[in-house]
């Protein structure tokens, strides 16, 4: 409009020397109404986009929630705890509500009620009831709920400090150990006899177990990588412990345990009728064997796992010369961690727990918790710690704490790696993952008498009750849901009850670099880890409830899903993997393994799953969020609401399914 302010006057008289100045002045006003219409027509096209959009989301969300209640009878079992996700609702509903009186409040003035300077009179002017309720409100929020946020968030913060010095304490520790190149070291040649005059090598007997329930995806990877093990043949025994109830796989997993045993494998195959005890059960038949009184050790490994062939030639050295050691735990690394973002959010997890937990509690405490696979144990330790008990669904961390309190000493060992699977998607990872936090605190509620009364000194009982299972298994989600679903909002409404910048923002920032310091390739996936670790603080707290509670979930085993990826050939180069006496034709068939056509026509149609309580804290965190923001308090607006929206994708499912 400035452009054209110049030319534009009007006038009266009929010079002819103005003639063609106004013919000029009137192409450009065409031209001008032109440029407008076309903005005009622009700014238009771009609303009704907007529009576009908003009404495809809303239409997405509303077909998913139809979706998801079409499908809420398989999930039954999960809606047997109402009882969080009801608090959780009515929070959000009193949240809402506080929402939409705050604003006007503050815009009228009703938040002066309670100001020294606001006399009788003006407070007698107020008339309607309104009004009323809210000075109530006031009163009420300044004699008792103030005083209650407050010492919740004093709570939240000791907790938080607890928790930060672990995990900083860890850090360090980690660190101290690289710097000092600690690490255990076995005998140079163990196998080779003392005998100067004829010397020869003298190999344990050692007994390979891979434990496996309807396991059609991996189960060739597995038994094709115990297969190869270099172990003399004559003084290693593999055992296929197959517990499956679908006889197609159980016919599969004997031609595969047929074709080894045709090489000159040493490879039975084992099958219970009554699956009981689960996992536990099935090791435990499997020990009372007759022949298995003459082996020494057991190195157990998962379907999904593939050892290198010198696996064993790098963990039995290590019981040599060394009674007292019960366990040599090796390092997962993961074939599909680049599947998608769930997968690297997992691997930056489990890497921060094998590299720094399970390496710092090995060198310093020689105690850690079984990983269930990938580990050698001697049988001897096995045998006076009670066996395998089929009381809870971790029986590795309960195998662990048992051998810890009969004295037994664990090594973990953080250079020899074995490849193994991440769940790809959010439904078996979550299934996963009430598992492994319902069945520990269903542990130390049974456990703890024995650790109270065992001959182990102060420290390591400290460490086990304090350390070990109620700061890692219980308080840690306990105050992440907290601090999520109760301290912010409640902050957020409550201004009384803030909670100090350095520990929502300064400090977790702290933790972030101790994160990615061990592993730099990480930084990327550290945001997204930290607000999807957030997210599934609600499942993690509320297994942990109910193993705490021996809730009937907490007795659940289901499988975790596995879908057969086999590494491409530059990951196996760079791993070691390729093992001899396959053949590429053996590799090709594996990696080439597809569904059948019903059950991938059965994938596409299935529809992501809806996640309820997940979906309520979204709200409830959006809904704080735009409170932050009409308190301009910007940083509070940034978290809630990038928290809020990692807490709707996971309600949607909308993590870790590719295929839809």
């Amino acid at each position: 409009m400035e452009k054209y302010s110049s030319s534009r006057f009007v006038t009266d008289g009929g010079d002819p020397a103005l003639k063609p100045f106004v013919k000029g002045q009137s192409k450009r006003a065409k031209q001008l109404k032109w440029v407008l219409l076309m903005k005009a027509n622009n700014a238009i096209c771009s609303v009704v986009f907007v529009g576009n959009v908003l009404c495809t989301v809303l239409s997405s969300i509303m077909k998913r929630l139809l979706f998801g209640q079409r499908e809420s009878c398989e999930s039954l079992k999960l809606e047997k705890s109402r009882f969080l996700f009801r608090l959780i609702l009515a929070f959000l509903v009193a949240a809402l509500i506080a929402l939409a009186i705050e604003p006007v409040a503050h815009l009228k003035g009703w938040n002066n009620f309670l100001s020294a300077g606001l006399n009788a009179n003006q407070t007698s002017e107020i008339r309607v009831r309104f009004h009323r309720v809210y000075a109530s409100w006031l009163e009420l929020r300044a004699e008792s709920i103030v005083p209650l946020a407050q010492a919740l968030c004093r709570f939240y913060i000791a907790l938080f400090l607890i928790q930060s010095v672990d995990r900083t304490v860890l850090c360090f520790g980690c660190l101290w150990i690289k710097y000092k190149g600690i690490k255990p070291s076995g005998r140079g040649d163990p196998f080779r006899s003392d005998h100067s005059e004829s010397p020869e090598y003298e190999y344990p007997m050692v007994l390979v177990q891979i434990p496996m329930c309807n396991e059609r995806e991996v189960y060739q990877h597995s038994i094709t990588a115990a297969s190869q093990l270099d172990w003399p043949q004559d003084r290693l025994l593999i055992q296929i412990l197959d517990d499956s109830d679908d006889e197609s796989i159980q016919r599969l997993i004997k031609r595969e345990v047929s074709k080894w045993s045709r090489k000159d494998v040493n490879i039975i195959y084992r099958h219970r009728q009554v699956r009981t005890g689960y996992k536990a059960g099935n090791l435990k038949s499997a020990m009372d064997c007759d022949y298995v009184k003459k082996y020494e050790f057991v190195a157990i490994f998962d379907a999904d796992f593939m050892p290198k062939p010198d696996f064993l030639k790098r963990t039995v050295p290590h019981f040599k010369d060394n009674p007292n050691l019960g366990l040599v735990q090796a390092r997962w690394i993961f074939i599909n961690k680049n599947e998608n973002l769930l997968t690297q959010m997992q691997n930056v997890d489990r890497g921060f727990h094998f590299e720094v937990e399970q390496q710092v509690n090995g060198a310093i405490l020689n105690f850690f918790g079984f990983n269930g696979t990938a580990g050698v144990w001697r049988i001897e330790t096995l045998q006076d710690s009670g066996d395998w008990l089929e009381r809870t669904t971790v029986e590795d961390m309960d195998i662990a704490v048992r051998a810890h309190l009969k004295g037994w000493k664990f090594i973990f060992l953080n250079d020899v790696k074995v490849l193994c699977e991440l769940p790809e998607s959010y439904e078996a990872y979550r299934k996963q993952q009430q598992r492994w936090h319902s069945g520990p605190c269903n542990l130390f509620r049974l456990c703890l008498p024995s650790i109270i009364t065992s001959q182990i000194n102060f420290w390591k009982k400290a460490n086990l009750i304090f350390l070990f299972f109620l700061l890692r298994k219980l308080i840690v989600p306990f105050y992440s849901l907290t601090f999520l679903c109760v301290i912010l909002p409640m902050a957020t409404f409550i201004p009384e009850a803030d909670l100090p910048v350095w520990v929502i923002y300064y400090w977790p920032l702290t933790m972030l670099i101790l994160n990615i310091l061990l592993d730099p390739r990480s930084t990327p996936f550290v945001v997204p880890y930290i607000l999807f670790e957030n997210t599934m603080s609600l499942s993690k707290f509320s297994a942990a409830m109910s193993g705490l509670l021996q809730m009937s979930s907490s007795r659940e085993w289901i499988v975790t899903k596995k879908t057969g990826r086999f590494a491409d050939s530059a990951e196996m180069n760079k791993t070691g993997k390729t093992c001899k006496g396959a053949s590429d034709e053996e590799f090709t068939k594996l990696n080439n393994q597809k569904e059948c056509p019903v059950e991938l026509a059965r994938t596409r149609k299935k529809t992501s799953k809806i996640y309820k309580k997940e979906l309520a804290v979204a709200f409830l965190l959006l809904t704080a969020a735009v409170r932050s923001l009409l308190l301009a308090r910007k940083l509070h607006f940034c978290f809630l609401f990038l928290q809020g929206i990692a807490f709707l994708i996971v309600g949607l499912g909308l993590i870790g399914e590719k295929e839809h």
